[in-house]
């Protein structure tokens, strides 16, 4: 397209940003008599691929346009070929290659044909919600709600109030009937981000609530039934809150139905590289600009970190770079200051190694208390101070029978 910038009606930023919004919208030339340095730095920041001044010559007019067509068909398959390898590297909405990614794509598929409950654990920023929200879109219950909710920073009767809901008058301010979010699922997906900082107190009602599929409001003593699917997600170590006395064991294995450990960035290799395109990709479009190139110094720094914050600090830094850089390229100037104190990607073999450690740490242990019993599996698990079904899935797990 060979637009002027001076028209009636619309002008021609007006249009560009019209063309932007487009899918599949054409190169656009700006062609204008009035040629300011500002409205050619606007021009190409709304997604113009030149800029010519009206005294140009029709010969240089027409290179122009054979440049920008070249271009556009190159880029048009590059986005292509981008979109080929993110369903090949990814799933979804999630987006990764690495080995321990493909274990989640493999739970999350097979998962997502039924309703049961399901644990996601993680570090912060790991995408515990896009793997729920990928759990309801391909599943039976797509069509109903997806209601999330945090259950840190809330105390014992608003949340009690927010998960279950209220009459009037059950609390001061309450001037009116709530619903509470496990009825506003009815149907759906319910997703509670940290349950681990559910109280201790209104741990036995939420038990009773996943039992017998029905929730008492404050202030009511008529339960009323629900049919919504649950998936909880947390960033602790439940069993060490089990153990320490802060979580209900019984409500543990409620939730610990199918578990999706969610590896943390640091420790899934080339997928930093993945991600950084998938972001380059979605800022791109939310600026209304062309994606950006990565110098080879500031790609060796982005992979070199350890992303303590992992997948949402990646994408902070990429929309950081967006937001600060009117260039096409994303230098080390654009990335914002990456904490020193991060886990550098040179521990992720120290991070294997250790978890190797701790595998066979585990398996000698449990070997011992199997010859201390007898072989008596119940005297085991107590000596082990585990449950007996959690200790015949670590002799299945290491061959011990």
């Amino acid at each position: 397209m060979l637009t002027d910038l001076k028209m009636p009606v619309m002008d021609g930023m007006q249009l560009l940003r019209a063309m932007h919004e487009r899918e599949s919208a054409p190169a656009v030339v700006v062609l204008t008599g009035y040629g300011t340095i500002e409205s050619a730095v606007e021009a190409m920041k709304l997604g113009a691929a030149d800029y010519l001044i009206k005294d140009a010559r029709p010969q240089e007019i027409l290179l122009t346009i054979e440049r920008v067509l070249r271009l556009d068909a190159l880029r048009r398959e590059n986005a292509q070929l981008r979109r080929a390898v993110r369903k090949l590297h990814g799933f979804g909405e999630l987006i990764g290659d690495s080995a321990a990614m493909h274990e989640v794509y493999r739970v999350v598929g097979a998962v997502s044909q039924n309703k049961s409950t399901v644990l996601v654990s993680g570090e912060s920023g790991t995408g515990k919600e896009l793997v729920a929200r990928t759990i309801h879109g391909r599943g039976p219950l797509a069509g109903g709600p997806f209601i999330a909710i945090n259950c840190a920073g809330l105390s014992e009767t608003l949340l009690d109030s927010q998960l279950f809901g209220h009459r009037r008058g059950a609390f001061t301010g309450a001037v009116a009937d709530h619903d509470g979010v496990f009825r506003a699922a009815e149907g759906g997906t319910l997703f509670l981000d940290e349950v681990s900082e559910i109280p201790l107190g209104l741990q036995a009602k939420f038990l009773r609530a996943l039992q017998d599929r029905e929730v008492t409001p404050l202030g009511s003593s008529r339960p009323i039934a629900v049919d919504v699917r649950l998936i909880a997600a947390t960033n602790r170590d439940l069993e060490g809150e089990m153990r320490a006395g802060r979580f209900r064991s019984d409500l543990f294995y409620r939730l610990n139905v199918v578990h999706i450990a969610l590896p943390p960035l640091r420790a899934r290799g080339d997928d930093v590289g993945l991600l950084i395109d998938h972001f380059i990709q979605h800022f791109s479009r939310e600026y209304q600009v062309a994606p950006k190139r990565v110098t080879a110094e500031a790609m060796a720094r982005l992979r070199g970190y350890g992303w303590p914050g992992n997948i949402r600090e990646l994408q902070n830094a990429i929309e950081r770079a967006f937001a600060l850089s009117g260039a096409d390229t994303i230098t080390l100037a654009d990335l914002p200051p990456l904490r020193d104190d991060a886990v550098p990607a040179s521990m992720v073999a120290a991070d294997a190694a250790a978890a190797r450690t701790l595998r066979e740490e585990e398996e000698r242990v449990i070997a011992a208390a199997l010859r201390e019993s007898g072989g008596n599996k119940n005297e085991a698990a107590r000596l082990l101070g585990i449950d007996r079904q959690r200790l015949y899935r670590k002799i299945k797990k290491y061959g011990l029978a």
